[in-house]
């Protein structure tokens, strides 16, 4: 081979291939918001790419409450949560609860629904156990996380699986709770307290202990204060913890979303909470939001996220009247933001019987990563009647207990174009 036909291996042929990585950087960077040119290199912009109802989900549920044999198990509930345990079985977490007996129908109204005794009473949350095989077998006693004081009551959130403090080979069951209080209009659905954390041992779901890792007492207005553990992500040593306050008057149709960190196994231990200020983490800071402007842009008082490759995606209840039926989605390529969106994500289907859809409502979308897989990621919104007080509302649910309980949705993400 003559030295002309030999391949470059000097200054001449570095520099195009030099050339070329840097122009295929600059396209990376110019395709991401100035902002995000910090976050992950797999970041990219995600959104929904189509939606379908997940009947076997729903149907599942169905099939549990409607069973008339048993007298003191699950029957409705709200406020839905899920993790997979180390043993393979799916632990259901629930707000306020119906249990006991249910009737075939017609109901009193001459309606075909099976339904409950409107005097029914509701506990203020509830456990059920799912098999690996995905049927729903039992209803742990209830309420599984007793009143904290009178008129005082917790609500679970986000659960995972965690070692028992960080670096141990045990591994337990850890809850967030949402303390509320109850209280006159427009709080009717309780006052925010604080947030707690349960402990649960494994493999009996036995409650081992509460503690307080965050009180919210000293906040002055209940709009102000922040619950944590509406949902959590992992991402290398921390566990991300994200909350919101509550947008209760018609002035402010959207609340706000914050985030701390926790480092794996620390989420029973206060001290080891960090929160995101607006610049750094830190324990002794003043928390800042990391979405929401109080109009458009914002979250419902609960909503999700996930970690799609190195995108975040966060669902909630659109702001405004469109959040009656609506969930949509932002993006962000770290949990601190920024929040990219919103964008229209699906309508979620409301019930074709039993109710007028314009007096039912959709809220509460949480993501169920153990029931997704190749691509699919599933999803519940819980369904409940529309401006109603809450003993309105109860005796409505108990004409039809069908519309109580969480509905699926299975969705697959893209890149947004």
């Amino acid at each position: 081979m003559s030295a002309r036909e030999r391949p470059a291996t000097g200054p001449r042929r570095i520099w195009p291939v030099l050339l070329l990585v840097l122009a295929c950087a600059a396209v990376l960077l110019i395709a991401l918001p100035e902002d995000d040119r910090e976050g992950d290199a797999a970041c990219r912009p995600r959104t929904v790419a189509s939606w379908a109802a997940d009947d076997r989900a729903t149907g599942e549920f169905a099939r549990y409450g409607d069973d008339a044999t048993r007298t003191d198990d699950w029957t409705g509930g709200d406020g839905t949560h899920s993790v997979r345990l180390p043993d393979g079985r799916l632990l259901w977490l629930f707000s306020d609860t119906f249990l006991g007996q249910v009737h075939a129908p017609p109901n009193p109204a001459g309606q075909p629904h099976t339904w409950r005794d409107t005097n029914t009473p509701m506990i203020r949350n509830s456990a059920v156990v799912m098999s690996r095989s995905g049927e729903l077998r039992r209803t742990l006693a209830a309420p599984l996380f007793p009143d904290p004081a009178p008129q005082q009551w917790r609500w679970p959130v986000a659960a995972r699986v965690e070692p028992r403090s960080p670096g141990a080979d045990e591994q337990v069951v850890r809850v967030l709770l949402w303390n509320r209080m109850a209280s006159q209009g427009p709080w009717i659905y309780g006052v925010p307290v604080a947030t707690e954390v349960a402990t649960l041992a494994l493999p009996d779901l036995r409650v081992e202990s509460i503690v307080k890792v965050s009180d919210q007492q000293s906040v002055g207005d209940p709009g102000k204060r922040v619950l944590y553990g509406t949902t959590t992500v992992d991402d290398e040593d921390w566990t991300y913890v994200f909350g919101g306050t509550d947008a209760q008057a018609a002035s402010r149709p959207s609340s706000h979303a914050y985030v701390a960190r926790v480092p794996h196994g620390g989420l029973a231990e206060a001290d080891a909470w960090e929160y995101w200020d607006g610049e750094e983490w830190g324990a002794d800071v003043t928390p800042r939001p990391v979405l929401g402007d109080g109009k458009r842009k914002g979250v419902g008082s609960a909503f999700t996220v996930v970690r799609d490759d190195g995108t975040y995606v966060l669902f909630t209840m659109a702001a405004g009247t469109e959040g009656l039926t609506t969930v949509t989605s932002y993006w962000s390529c770290s949990p601190t933001g920024p929040w990219h969106g919103p964008a229209k994500a699906f309508e979620a289907p409301l019930p074709k019987d039993g109710a007028p859809q314009q007096e039912t409502a959709a809220y509460n979308p949480q993501a169920h990563p153990a029931l997704g897989g190749d691509g699919r990621l599933v999803l519940s919104y819980d369904v409940n009647w529309l401006n109603a007080t809450p003993a309105n509302a109860q005796a409505n649910i108990s004409r039809n207990v069908s519309l109580y309980r969480p509905r699926f949705v299975s969705l697959r993400l893209a890149a947004a174009r």
